[in-house]
């Protein structure tokens, strides 16, 4: 007898951005233009497997949801989140060097479909590490999104790692090293919670693409 997909309900005693929300869990897909029903805004999350993308959806919602990505079999696809009033749609993190070659090769594919072909997709976050130049893959990446057309947000992560001090002057090279204008550039910290709020606010704003 089917329950229906796993549901997280709110996270009690918690300032997370999403804490009051519901979250239900609709599964893992290995295909990138996979349909979503009901259909809802759309966002992507990108970056390099070590960039802390699991610790920030954690952060967001203030309880372990990210923890579905580490499932065997669940890695290498896209692993989807409903909110009410739209879907987060977590990819394989690239750059992962603890997989074979052909893995990473189809971690690969699945990302540049969801860049490339899905018609739905109303954003990206893209996560980038606030101590690292972008690498080539990350760069490669970059080339992607602009291609694509799909609105992106730039969303710099571990921003507590530097003093504070340092991290306009470091928020503005990475703006120059990626093209993209300084307000598309949100600093974030999972451990303190800077930008989460504002991250939040801007992904539920996001409207449905016109197909």
């Amino acid at each position: 007898m089917s329950h229906g997909p796993p549901t997280y309900p709110p996270a009690k005693e918690s300032d997370a951005p999403f804490a009051a929300l519901p979250i239900v869990f609709p599964g893992s897909f290995p295909d990138a233009t996979v349909r979503l029903e009901p259909r809802l805004p759309e966002v992507a999350l990108i970056g390099r497997s070590n960039v802390g993308k699991s610790s920030l959806l954690n952060a967001l919602f203030g309880r372990k949801l990210a923890k579905v990505s580490n499932t065997p079999g669940r890695t290498g696809q896209i692993n989807v989140f409903r909110l009410p009033t739209l879907y987060l749609l977590d990819l394989p993190g690239y750059g992962f060097a603890k997989v074979p070659k052909s893995e990473r090769a189809r971690y690969q594919k699945l990302v540049k479909g969801v860049l490339q072909k899905r018609k739905s997709l109303s954003g990206v976050l893209w996560l980038l590490d606030i101590r690292h130049d972008p690498s080539a893959e990350d760069q490669e990446h970059g080339e992607l999104l602009a291609a694509s057309g799909v609105p992106a947000l730039v969303a710099i992560t571990k921003a507590d790692k530097l003093p504070f001090g340092q991290r306009k002057k470091r928020l503005r090279e990475l703006s120059l090293l990626l093209g993209f204008p300084e307000e598309q550039v949100q600093p974030t910290s999972s451990t303190t919670g800077e930008g989460l709020a504002e991250l939040a606010e801007t992904l539920l704003a996001l409207e449905s693409p016109k197909e």
